[in-house]
């Protein structure tokens, strides 16, 4: 039995803004866990060069336990991503994401 990552990335939202990501998104979803680590910011400034240091940000971490070589789980990342993205839309205004298909073992 091994970790693979189905997808990895970013969640953050202004530093002023009362929020728990954690209490907002499920543990799991269609069968990944979703982790959520606060993590400093990964760049200095946005791409648009807004300073990153105003927003909290969190890793985004989506896994399953398998025996399946990471390969093998396209079908099974395609799903989670279709369950995933309404969660993520609905999150309150001023929250930002990026998430990446990352389908490799931890």
């Amino acid at each position: 039995m091994q970790a693979v990552r189905l997808f990895q990335g970013y969640l953050w939202h202004p530093k002023e803004l009362p929020l728990d990501p954690k209490a907002l998104l499920p543990g799991e979803v269609e069968g990944a866990r979703l982790l959520l680590d606060e993590v400093p910011p990964p760049t200095p400034f946005f791409q648009d060069g807004t300073p990153t240091h105003t927003q909290r940000f969190y890793q985004l971490t989506l896994l399953v336990l398998t025996e399946k070589p990471p390969e093998a789980l396209k079908p099974l990342a395609e799903r989670v991503a279709k369950g995933v993205e309404p969660l993520l839309q609905a999150l309150p205004p001023g929250v930002g994401w990026l998430l990446l298909e990352d389908l490799r073992p931890l």
